[in-house]
């Protein structure tokens, strides 16, 4: 009888350290998952910043040829709007229209006018 309270005892101890055994190895599992999420996460998030770095460089880019555009339009190289759309040297009469002259502009980036009303 005896030896069989022990062979029960064994037993029950043997249940009780597989048991822990497997809580043990249920806790590294779900750890490991968690890692490997994480770093998943991470790699997303490098893939991410990667692709928003190459945009930002793409609009840079677009931003300096829509500038060079604009100064190989000018005729004196300048970003003005204003620096040669009121002086007319061109003028088939001869005279300057609206009393415009040659070079002459205000502070507005407009040639004179000497209309009163």
């Amino acid at each position: 009888m005896q030896a069989i309270k022990e062979k029960l005892n064994d037993m029950s101890a043997m249940r009780k350290a597989k048991a822990e055994a497997k809580e043990e190895e249920k806790a590294e599992k779900e750890m490991a998952k968690a890692r490997v999420e994480v770093a998943r996460e991470v790699r997303l998030a490098k893939e991410a910043e990667a692709a928003m770095d190459m945009h930002v460089n793409k609009a840079a880019e677009k931003i300096a040829n829509e500038e060079k555009k604009h100064i190989n339009e000018s005729t004196d190289g300048t970003l003005d709007p204003y620096a040669s759309s009121f002086t007319n040297n061109n003028n088939p009469s001869g005279g300057h229209p609206y009393g415009n002259h040659p070079g002459q502009m205000n502070n507005a980036g407009a040639g004179p006018n000497n209309h009163l009303l």
